[in-house]
């Protein structure tokens, strides 16, 4: 039996190592790629308002952010969330940014992208749905977008505000141009007429999360008791007691999940698309339904 002298086991086990690698870091891109790209994870939350109405209590509310369309997020994907939405049954589907991809000039196939996106979303059978651009969509050309997305009866909130009203109760659901590429107001999208008035809670929509600051030191955003965003896909890739990698500007203070600031709940969704890379890693696309409870 021949034997193995050290430097050829030295050269053995360096060889076995790489490959063992290479197979390794092939497996986690193929799992990142393909599978938790695509695993859908519905989250359910109830969230208390206060002086929410009786006839509010209870209505379930879908949010959908960073569809990302136009890049990696295939038709397929997106028609197959539209489904798990569907099956949820809400009231209504608040969609909160970057509908496409754009992160430099826009050219016909971006604008596409949106038509072709804001098309999948009328698949969606709940009718009452409202929408804020993102940090893209302005990128892109919000006049495109927005045409896109209310061309398919999608209701886009731009620095402004309206009234859902249910029996005899009232919820004003306030969206703002996007912090990172637009111009938010929020003296205009929170006005006097809407604050503090009393069993008539303010929803506000507003892509970036990490305006909610600038929101919780104006004397409008006192009057908001509850923010919905998304903008940094929970980062993407997140790795054990490290967390995110990567976070994008204005989404480095609030990565994802429920963040309680005051009297204000927070909340940033995770979104479905991706971008830079189409890797996903203890990180899965996010749907999130919530179940307002009146609160007092």
């Amino acid at each position: 039996m021949a034997l193995l002298s050290p430097t050829m086991k030295q050269t053995s086990s360096r060889r076995d190592f790489l490959k063992a690698s290479v197979f390794g870091a092939a497996g986690v891109a193929l799992y990142s790629g393909e599978v938790e790209r695509h695993w859908i994870d519905v989250s359910h939350r109830d969230v208390p308002l206060r002086g929410l109405s009786a006839d509010f209590d209870g209505m379930r509310v879908a949010q959908l952010s960073d569809i990302h369309m136009g890049n990696f997020t295939e038709p397929f994907f997106l028609h197959r969330v539209i489904e798990r939405i569907n099956q949820e049954k809400p009231d209504a589907v608040f969609l909160t940014g970057d509908f496409v991809t754009c992160e430099g000039a826009p050219g016909p196939g971006v604008h596409e992208a949106a038509w072709q996106c804001a098309g999948i979303l009328k698949e969606l059978a709940c009718k009452s749905i409202y929408a804020v651009l993102g940090n893209h969509d302005l990128t892109a050309g919000a006049a495109e977008v927005e045409s896109a997305l209310r061309g398919n009866g999608i209701e886009v909130l731009r620095n402004s505000y309206l009234p859902i009203e249910r029996g005899g109760g009232r919820v004003w659901l306030a969206g703002l141009d996007d912090p990172v590429m637009g111009r938010p107001d929020i003296d205009i999208t929170v006005p006097e007429s809407i604050r503090n008035v009393r069993n008539e809670p303010v929803v506000l929509l507003c892509h970036a999360p990490d305006y909610a600051v600038r929101v919780q030191s104006h004397r409008a955003g006192q009057a908001v008791d509850l923010m919905l965003s998304g903008h940094t896909h929970g980062g993407q890739i997140r790795l054990p007691l490290i967390g995110a990698l990567v976070l994008p500007t204005m989404g480095e203070k609030f990565d994802q999940g429920w963040f309680q600031l005051g009297r204000m709940g927070l909340y940033v969704n995770r979104g479905i698309g991706t971008i830079g890379v189409p890797f996903r890693f203890d990180c899965p696309p996010e749907i999130t339904i919530f179940t307002l409870r009146a609160s007092a």
